[in-house]
């Protein structure tokens, strides 16, 4: 999902990006971060709680929570909400508190 038009604001056209999830082929934009474009793709979790392995999203955007913290090109702990998006990336749900690969 994302805003096409806006009453205020303008969209300019951006690059198309592509990248790997889980090892799905996903689109993205230039400019975006890793989560904002799973988002917009249409995945809604980006990780599990450790205890409960409760479903977390798109939270905070701001690089303060833990709620998006993914495995990227095998580095764990990357908090994808502020981290951006670049052309072939892999990115990967991080399982527990995620290990180096």
């Amino acid at each position: 999902m994302r805003i096409e038009q806006h009453p205020i604001l303008s969209f300019p056209k951006r690059k198309k990006i592509k990248f790997t999830f889980d090892g799905q082929e996903v689109e993205g934009y230039e400019g975006d971060t890793i989560a904002s474009a799973l988002h917009a793709a249409g995945y809604r979790i980006l990780s599990r709680s450790q205890e409960k392995n409760r479903a977390r999203g798109f939270f905070c955007a701001i690089g303060n929570c833990s709620s998006c913290l993914m495995v990227v090109n095998g580095q764990a702990n990357v908090k994808t909400c502020v981290e951006k998006l670049k052309e072939g990336m892999v990115v990967k749900t991080q399982q527990g508190k995620g290990h180096i690969q």
